[in-house]
């Protein structure tokens, strides 16, 4: 991996990370058209290219770190459970469900999905509309709905979403628990990560883990800004017709032989 590679990669990771389109998807995509191999070094800049995104939410919230949002990180810990537990119990199990035909299918539905839920809500009135008067009812259905982020490209910001409007939160507070909820869930599989492959790490180009975590600091900083201006015009309709090209373009290059079925798997 270069420079140029670790610049794109960490554009993607920030861009799609907390939108809920699958930065998996995107990463398995961007890797294979500039010819990566998923080596162990490539690994640990995926996972130095996610931490980075961590800090960005850090930064972009740190007014909620304050004692007076104790209340609100109750439940987003309680948001984490259900993905923490059934992740870890089965976590055998999902690995083995990763396949490319597996995300471009998810891709697909989850785009339908949107789709529906927004012409089911297209004059609905919420009930929750700022992030911090979510109650724990609601945090419990958004950490089951976080689950089927187990499932590959589904997801994790397009599931907990999802998961949000249906419970009643306005589009701007869904995205704003989806951003505080990626915390425990990338911290934690982060952390994780680190742990499998410390060694890998000291084998790593610095300078490429360095300019990867930079950039993709930055541009995550700066699109969940901007997705949180987008949702004061617009809905998710657009993301969920995104989700759905894509998906069709996933397989498209499946099976002209472009992507290899086991590509980051």
């Amino acid at each position: 991996m270069d420079i140029i590679h670790a610049v794109i990669l960490g554009i993607i990771e920030g861009i799609t990370e907390f939108l809920p389109i699958s930065s998996t998807g995107h990463l398995i995509v961007g890797s294979e058209l500039m010819g990566l191999p998923q080596t162990k070094e490539n690994v640990a800049f995926e996972v130095i290219i996610q931490l980075s995104a961590i800090l960005a939410v850090i930064a972009n919230y740190k007014d909620k770190f304050h004692p007076k949002h104790f209340e609100l990180w109750v439940k987003v810990l309680i948001a984490f459970l259900p993905l923490a537990i059934i992740g870890f119990i089965f976590k055998d199990h999902i690995k083995a469900l990763f396949s490319i035909q597996v995300v471009a299918v998810m891709f697909i539905v989850g785009g339908i999905v949107f789709l529906i839920i927004e012409y089911f809500q297209r004059d609905a009135v919420y009930k929750t509309v700022e992030v911090e008067d979510i109650s724990y009812k609601q945090a419990i259905w958004v950490g089951i709905a976080q689950v089927f982020a187990l499932i590959p490209g589904t997801s994790r910001a397009g599931s907990t979403i999802v998961g949000a409007l249906l419970t009643g939160m306005s589009r701007k507070a869904s995205a704003e628990f989806s951003f505080l909820l990626a915390l425990p869930v990338m911290g934690a599989t982060s952390g994780y990560e680190i742990l499998k492959n410390y060694k890998e790490f000291s084998d790593s180009n610095l300078l490429t883990l360095a300019i990867g975590f930079v950039v993709s600091f930055i541009v995550a900083f700066f699109t969940m800004k901007l997705f949180l201006k987008f949702l004061q015009k617009f809905t998710f309709v657009g993301f969920g017709i995104y989700r759905i090209i894509f998906g069709a373009v996933l397989l498209y290059l499946l099976y002209t032989g472009v992507l290899s079925p086991t590509a980051h798997g």
